[in-house]
């Protein structure tokens, strides 16, 4: 999610209320209705940790993941379960179904067994919208993120099925600052290859994009989860590769998508960036100068930035004006200019 200084970017309920083919789980279904009895303490660290449950084993044919709580609620672990079903709405429901399976002995936590009810769900072109009981709101900070990072990740798994909105009664779920959650996919909570086990933070970095001219920069904000054994400079430069989110008009990338991160480090204030040549290739209207102060600004931004180095295959290039570059303010400009 990005939001502009001085400029409102919540949308309005009419951008969720068109739902088609709305589903209801019946009574035969996994999903159960439940009731938490205490509720847990006050978490203070908002964590997320991903275990892959099988490691590098092959995955069962005919089964998908299925992410589950663990039983202390620290992370999630994945289980393989069969599907049976070919259709894109049966397979959907027969995911939720997993979703909610509690199992015997209580090794695990199924994330539709967390004392809210699943209300109705559905499926339209590829984008599921479920609707959650108001007992959702319930959950601590940490069990949120771990519960919605699992149906998440779950879901989003199926070629049909690209992303995945929550809402809470009809309403869409809202983050800790009163804004809208929104669109969920694959690239809302990042995970590093292999089988190292990362601990999730929710992070709000500021983030520099072009106007459409391609003679300035205007900052927004992006709350993301990230795993936190990634440096945070590096996750800024992925977010700037990646450019926009498309939330707020007007916003213009300003790295070509193509760009391959090499290496980013900090030392003594310093952050070293190191990108493939294609990042010497703009993009739009940007010249090179707005690419890399889009980029500079964005670092500097950080407690831990005060310069950056930008760096072609570990050369800086012969066109740069400077070896090392400080934050550029008079090329901030906003959406008003």
């Amino acid at each position: 999610m990005e939001r502009m200084q001085r400029i409102s970017v919540r949308r309005g309920k009419s951008e969720y209320g068109a739902q088609v083919r709305r589903g209801r789980l019946g009574a035969d279904s996994f999903v159960r209705r439940l009731r938490l009895a205490v509720l847990p303490a006050l978490v203070l660290l908002l964590a997320t940790l991903l275990l892959p449950g099988c490691g590098k084993e092959e995955i069962p044919e005919g089964s998908s993941a299925i992410y589950y709580l663990s039983s202390d609620e620290t992370h999630l672990e994945t289980h393989y379960r069969q599907m049976t079903n070919v259709d894109p709405e049966a397979r959907l429901a027969q995911l939720l179904s997993y979703l909610g399976m509690m199992p015997e002995r209580l090794e695990y936590k199924a994330p539709l067994s967390m004392g809210f009810t699943l209300n109705s769900y559905s499926l339209d072109d590829g984008w599921v919208t479920l609707d959650f009981s108001v007992e959702y709101r319930y959950l601590t900070p940490a069990q949120e993120v771990l519960v919605r990072a699992a149906i998440v990740r779950t879901l989003v798994q199926e070629p049909g099925i690209g992303k995945v909105l929550f809402l809470v009664e009809g309403e869409p779920l809202q983050d800790a600052l009163g804004g809208p959650v929104g669109w969920m996919d694959a690239g809302t909570f990042i995970s590093n290859d292999g089988n190292e086990i990362n601990t999730y933070e929710e992070v709000k970095v500021s983030l520099y994009f072009a106007n459409e001219e391609g003679t300035g920069i205007i900052m927004a904000y992006r709350e993301k989860f990230y795993p936190t054994s990634m440096p945070l400079e590096r996750f800024v430069v992925e977010e700037m590769i990646k450019g926009p989110s498309g939330q707020i008009p007007g916003l213009y990338p300003t790295v070509n998508p193509e760009t391959t991160i090499i290496g980013v480090s900090t030392r003594d204030g310093v952050c070293y960036v190191n990108l493939d040549e294609k990042f010497l290739t703009t993009i739009g209207n940007c010249s090179t100068e707005i690419s890399v102060y889009s980029i500079v600004n964005s670092l500097t931004d950080l407690d831990s930035v005060d310069k950056v180095q930008i760096l072609i295959g570990g050369e800086v290039p012969q066109t740069f004006t400077a070896t090392t570059f400080e934050r550029n303010d008079a090329l901030v400009t906003t959406l008003q200019q």
